[in-house]
Protein backbone atom coordinates (compact mmCIF):
# COMPACT_ATOMS: atom_id res chain seq x y z
CA UNK A 1 0.00 0.00 0.00
CA UNK A 2 1.30 3.46 -0.85
CA UNK A 3 2.06 6.18 1.67
CA UNK A 4 -0.84 8.17 0.21
CA UNK A 5 -3.29 5.40 1.08
CA UNK A 6 -1.77 4.83 4.52
CA UNK A 7 -2.06 8.49 5.42
CA UNK A 8 -5.53 8.99 3.94
CA UNK A 9 -7.84 11.01 6.17
CA UNK A 10 -10.84 10.28 3.89
CA UNK A 11 -11.47 14.02 3.75
CA UNK A 12 -11.51 14.57 -0.01
CA UNK A 13 -12.67 18.15 0.48
CA UNK A 14 -9.27 19.26 1.80
CA UNK A 15 -7.03 16.72 0.06
CA UNK A 16 -4.98 17.38 -3.07
CA UNK A 17 -3.66 13.86 -3.68
CA UNK A 18 -4.42 12.36 -7.09
CA UNK A 19 -5.60 9.05 -5.65
CA UNK A 20 -7.92 6.46 -7.21
CA UNK A 21 -10.99 8.12 -5.65
CA UNK A 22 -10.43 11.11 -7.95
CA UNK A 23 -9.37 9.18 -11.05
CA UNK A 24 -12.73 8.67 -12.73
CA UNK A 25 -11.69 8.38 -16.35
CA UNK A 26 -11.20 4.59 -16.47
CA UNK A 27 -13.89 3.59 -13.98
CA UNK A 28 -17.23 2.04 -14.73
CA UNK A 29 -20.02 4.39 -13.61
CA UNK A 30 -22.01 1.44 -12.27
CA UNK A 31 -19.24 0.75 -9.72
CA UNK A 32 -20.36 3.77 -7.70
CA UNK A 33 -24.13 3.89 -8.24
CA UNK A 34 -26.19 3.90 -5.06
CA UNK A 35 -29.34 1.79 -5.12
CA UNK A 36 -32.69 3.26 -4.20
CA UNK A 37 -34.62 1.76 -1.31
CA UNK A 38 -36.82 -1.13 -2.54
CA UNK A 39 -39.92 0.96 -1.80
CA UNK A 40 -38.74 3.85 -4.00
CA UNK A 41 -38.98 4.44 -7.74
CA UNK A 42 -37.35 7.19 -9.81
CA UNK A 43 -37.44 7.01 -13.61
CA UNK A 44 -35.36 10.00 -14.77
CA UNK A 45 -32.76 12.11 -12.95
CA UNK A 46 -31.76 15.58 -14.21
CA UNK A 47 -28.97 17.59 -12.59
CA UNK A 48 -29.06 21.40 -12.54
CA UNK A 49 -25.46 22.64 -12.53
CA UNK A 50 -23.22 25.66 -12.99
CA UNK A 51 -19.53 26.47 -12.90
CA UNK A 52 -20.13 29.27 -10.37
CA UNK A 53 -22.61 30.39 -7.73
CA UNK A 54 -25.25 33.09 -7.85
CA UNK A 55 -26.62 32.32 -11.30
CA UNK A 56 -29.97 30.91 -10.19
CA UNK A 57 -29.70 27.12 -10.18
CA UNK A 58 -32.35 26.81 -7.49
CA UNK A 59 -34.72 29.03 -9.47
CA UNK A 60 -34.21 26.94 -12.60
CA UNK A 61 -34.63 23.72 -10.58
CA UNK A 62 -37.89 25.00 -9.11
CA UNK A 63 -39.28 26.23 -12.44
CA UNK A 64 -38.38 22.98 -14.22
CA UNK A 65 -40.04 20.92 -11.49
CA UNK A 66 -43.17 23.07 -11.69
CA UNK A 67 -43.29 22.78 -15.49
CA UNK A 68 -43.11 18.99 -15.40
CA UNK A 69 -45.64 18.79 -12.57
CA UNK A 70 -48.02 20.96 -14.61
CA UNK A 71 -47.74 18.38 -17.39
CA UNK A 72 -49.13 15.78 -15.00
CA UNK A 73 -45.92 13.98 -14.04
CA UNK A 74 -44.86 12.95 -10.56
CA UNK A 75 -41.88 15.16 -9.73
CA UNK A 76 -39.23 15.20 -7.03
CA UNK A 77 -36.46 17.63 -6.05
CA UNK A 78 -33.31 16.43 -4.31
CA UNK A 79 -31.61 19.53 -2.93
CA UNK A 80 -27.92 18.60 -3.10
CA UNK A 81 -26.82 22.13 -2.21
CA UNK A 82 -26.40 20.98 1.38
CA UNK A 83 -24.66 24.06 2.79
CA UNK A 84 -26.87 26.56 0.95
CA UNK A 85 -30.33 24.99 0.66
CA UNK A 86 -33.01 27.31 -0.71
CA UNK A 87 -35.54 24.99 -2.35
CA UNK A 88 -37.84 24.54 0.69
CA UNK A 89 -38.26 28.30 1.15
CA UNK A 90 -39.19 28.76 -2.51
CA UNK A 91 -41.99 26.20 -2.07
CA UNK A 92 -43.12 27.45 1.34
CA UNK A 93 -41.92 24.35 3.20
CA UNK A 94 -40.65 24.94 6.74
CA UNK A 95 -41.34 21.71 8.62
CA UNK A 96 -38.83 18.97 9.36
CA UNK A 97 -38.83 15.69 7.46
CA UNK A 98 -40.73 12.73 8.88
CA UNK A 99 -39.62 9.10 8.84
CA UNK A 100 -41.48 5.90 8.02
CA UNK A 101 -43.02 3.82 10.82
CA UNK A 102 -40.01 1.49 10.89
CA UNK A 103 -37.70 4.55 10.94
CA UNK A 104 -35.74 3.26 7.93
CA UNK A 105 -36.59 5.97 5.42
CA UNK A 106 -37.10 9.72 5.40
CA UNK A 107 -40.34 10.98 3.89
CA UNK A 108 -40.05 13.99 1.54
CA UNK A 109 -42.25 17.02 2.08
CA UNK A 110 -44.92 17.72 -0.52
CA UNK A 111 -45.44 21.12 -2.06
CA UNK A 112 -48.86 22.66 -2.72
CA UNK A 113 -49.05 20.99 -6.14
CA UNK A 114 -47.58 17.66 -5.01
CA UNK A 115 -43.85 18.01 -5.79
CA UNK A 116 -41.80 15.86 -3.40
CA UNK A 117 -38.84 17.68 -1.85
CA UNK A 118 -35.90 16.60 0.30
CA UNK A 119 -33.42 19.20 1.58
CA UNK A 120 -30.91 19.76 4.39
CA UNK A 121 -33.17 22.44 5.88
CA UNK A 122 -35.67 19.68 6.63
CA UNK A 123 -33.29 17.73 8.90
CA UNK A 124 -32.16 20.71 10.99
CA UNK A 125 -33.76 21.74 14.28
CA UNK A 126 -33.86 25.29 12.95
CA UNK A 127 -33.83 26.07 9.23
CA UNK A 128 -31.51 29.04 9.83
CA UNK A 129 -28.84 26.88 11.51
CA UNK A 130 -25.61 26.82 9.47
CA UNK A 131 -24.46 23.51 8.01
CA UNK A 132 -20.81 23.29 9.10
CA UNK A 133 -19.85 19.87 7.78
CA UNK A 134 -16.78 18.59 5.99
CA UNK A 135 -16.87 17.26 2.44
CA UNK A 136 -17.31 13.52 3.17
CA UNK A 137 -20.26 14.20 5.51
CA UNK A 138 -21.95 16.44 2.94
CA UNK A 139 -21.44 13.81 0.24
CA UNK A 140 -22.86 11.17 2.59
CA UNK A 141 -26.00 13.23 3.19
CA UNK A 142 -26.54 13.57 -0.57
CA UNK A 143 -26.41 9.78 -0.86
CA UNK A 144 -28.87 9.44 2.03
CA UNK A 145 -31.28 11.82 0.33
CA UNK A 146 -31.20 9.37 -2.58
CA UNK A 147 -31.14 5.91 -1.00
CA UNK A 148 -32.66 6.51 2.43
CA UNK A 149 -35.64 8.57 1.30
CA UNK A 150 -39.03 7.25 0.22
CA UNK A 151 -39.37 8.50 -3.34
CA UNK A 152 -42.83 7.41 -4.51
CA UNK A 153 -43.10 6.68 -8.23
CA UNK A 154 -41.17 9.76 -9.36
CA UNK A 155 -41.18 10.33 -13.12
CA UNK A 156 -38.66 13.18 -13.09
CA UNK A 157 -36.26 14.05 -10.29
CA UNK A 158 -34.36 17.34 -10.43
CA UNK A 159 -31.14 17.61 -8.44
CA UNK A 160 -30.20 21.14 -7.38
CA UNK A 161 -26.41 21.05 -7.20
CA UNK A 162 -23.95 23.35 -5.43
CA UNK A 163 -21.77 25.51 -7.68
CA UNK A 164 -18.49 24.35 -9.12
CA UNK A 165 -16.99 20.98 -9.92
CA UNK A 166 -16.06 19.72 -6.45
CA UNK A 167 -16.89 16.70 -4.34
CA UNK A 168 -20.68 17.05 -4.22
CA UNK A 169 -21.18 17.25 -8.01
CA UNK A 170 -18.73 14.36 -8.29
CA UNK A 171 -20.77 12.39 -5.75
CA UNK A 172 -24.01 13.08 -7.61
CA UNK A 173 -22.55 12.12 -10.99
CA UNK A 174 -21.04 8.91 -9.59
CA UNK A 175 -23.75 7.84 -7.14
CA UNK A 176 -26.98 8.77 -8.93
CA UNK A 177 -28.08 7.49 -12.37
CA UNK A 178 -28.08 10.98 -13.93
CA UNK A 179 -29.82 10.96 -17.31
CA UNK A 180 -28.72 14.47 -18.23
CA UNK A 181 -27.80 17.90 -16.90
CA UNK A 182 -28.95 21.45 -17.54
CA UNK A 183 -26.24 24.10 -17.29
CA UNK A 184 -27.32 27.43 -15.81
CA UNK A 185 -25.48 30.65 -16.54
CA UNK A 186 -25.98 34.42 -16.71
CA UNK A 187 -25.14 37.12 -19.31
CA UNK A 188 -21.69 38.10 -18.04
CA UNK A 189 -18.19 38.09 -19.50
CA UNK A 190 -17.27 34.98 -17.50
CA UNK A 191 -20.05 32.94 -19.11
CA UNK A 192 -17.80 31.12 -21.58
CA UNK A 193 -15.41 29.91 -18.88
CA UNK A 194 -18.26 28.98 -16.54
CA UNK A 195 -20.02 26.90 -19.16
CA UNK A 196 -16.75 25.30 -20.27
CA UNK A 197 -16.03 24.04 -16.74
CA UNK A 198 -19.44 22.40 -16.45
CA UNK A 199 -19.26 20.98 -19.98
CA UNK A 200 -15.81 19.50 -19.44
CA UNK A 201 -16.79 17.87 -16.16
CA UNK A 202 -19.90 16.36 -17.71
CA UNK A 203 -17.86 14.98 -20.61
CA UNK A 204 -15.27 13.44 -18.29
CA UNK A 205 -18.08 11.83 -16.28
CA UNK A 206 -19.91 10.73 -19.45
CA UNK A 207 -23.07 12.65 -18.50
CA UNK A 208 -25.35 13.90 -21.34
CA UNK A 209 -25.89 17.67 -21.49
CA UNK A 210 -29.48 18.63 -22.30
CA UNK A 211 -28.68 22.29 -22.89
CA UNK A 212 -28.11 25.72 -21.34
CA UNK A 213 -30.47 28.05 -19.50
CA UNK A 214 -29.53 31.70 -19.21
CA UNK A 215 -30.94 33.35 -16.08
CA UNK A 216 -31.36 37.12 -15.59
CA UNK A 217 -31.20 37.40 -19.36
CA UNK A 218 -33.04 40.68 -19.81
CA UNK A 219 -35.51 43.14 -18.29
CA UNK A 220 -38.64 43.88 -20.27
CA UNK A 221 -39.82 47.48 -20.12
CA UNK A 222 -43.40 47.50 -18.76
CA UNK A 223 -44.29 50.51 -20.94
CA UNK A 224 -42.84 49.78 -24.38
CA UNK A 225 -41.90 46.08 -24.10
CA UNK A 226 -38.28 46.73 -25.08
CA UNK A 227 -35.78 44.18 -23.78
CA UNK A 228 -33.05 45.81 -21.69
CA UNK A 229 -29.77 43.92 -21.15
CA UNK A 230 -29.16 44.84 -17.50
CA UNK A 231 -26.03 42.67 -17.12
CA UNK A 232 -24.67 43.25 -20.60
CA UNK A 233 -25.43 41.72 -23.96
CA UNK A 234 -26.06 38.01 -23.97
CA UNK A 235 -23.41 35.71 -25.44
CA UNK A 236 -25.39 32.53 -24.83
CA UNK A 237 -25.99 31.67 -28.48
CA UNK A 238 -22.29 31.96 -29.30
CA UNK A 239 -21.25 29.93 -26.26
CA UNK A 240 -23.82 27.25 -27.02
CA UNK A 241 -22.55 27.02 -30.59
CA UNK A 242 -18.95 26.69 -29.40
CA UNK A 243 -19.85 23.64 -27.34
CA UNK A 244 -22.49 22.20 -29.64
CA UNK A 245 -25.27 22.77 -27.11
CA UNK A 246 -28.89 23.87 -27.25
CA UNK A 247 -30.21 27.03 -25.60
CA UNK A 248 -33.19 25.79 -23.60
CA UNK A 249 -34.42 29.09 -22.16
CA UNK A 250 -33.59 32.70 -21.44
CA UNK A 251 -35.21 33.75 -18.17
CA UNK A 252 -36.16 37.43 -17.83
CA UNK A 253 -35.69 39.58 -14.76
CA UNK A 254 -39.10 40.02 -13.18
CA UNK A 255 -39.54 41.46 -9.67
CA UNK A 256 -42.72 39.42 -9.19
CA UNK A 257 -40.74 36.20 -9.64
CA UNK A 258 -38.39 37.10 -6.80
CA UNK A 259 -41.42 38.07 -4.73
CA UNK A 260 -43.10 34.69 -5.21
CA UNK A 261 -39.90 32.86 -4.26
CA UNK A 262 -39.65 34.92 -1.07
CA UNK A 263 -43.33 34.18 -0.33
CA UNK A 264 -42.86 30.46 -0.93
CA UNK A 265 -45.20 30.45 -3.92
CA UNK A 266 -42.77 29.66 -6.75
CA UNK A 267 -45.35 27.22 -8.13
CA UNK A 268 -47.56 30.11 -9.18
CA UNK A 269 -45.02 31.84 -11.43
CA UNK A 270 -46.13 31.98 -15.05
CA UNK A 271 -43.08 30.64 -16.86
CA UNK A 272 -43.89 30.21 -20.54
CA UNK A 273 -40.20 30.87 -21.28
CA UNK A 274 -39.45 27.40 -19.82
CA UNK A 275 -41.75 25.52 -22.21
CA UNK A 276 -39.02 24.40 -24.62
CA UNK A 277 -36.79 23.22 -21.77
CA UNK A 278 -39.68 21.13 -20.43
CA UNK A 279 -40.23 19.61 -23.88
CA UNK A 280 -36.56 18.57 -24.07
CA UNK A 281 -36.72 16.95 -20.63
CA UNK A 282 -39.97 15.22 -21.51
CA UNK A 283 -38.29 13.54 -24.50
CA UNK A 284 -35.64 11.86 -22.34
Amino acid sequence: MSNTAENCSHDCGSCTANCSSRQTGNMDKTDFLEKLAPESSVKKVIGIVSGKGGVGKSMVTSLMACQMRAKGYRVGILDADITGPSIPKAFGIHEMAYVTADQRLMIPAQSATGIEIMSANMILDNETDPVIWRGPIVAGVVKQFWNQTLWRNIDYMFVDMPPGTGDVPLTVFQSLPVDGIIIVTSPQDLVSMIVAKAVNMAKKMDIPILGIVENMSYLECPDCGKKISVFGESHIEKVAEEHGLTVLAQIPIRPEMAGKVDEGTVEYIEADFMNFAAEVVEKL
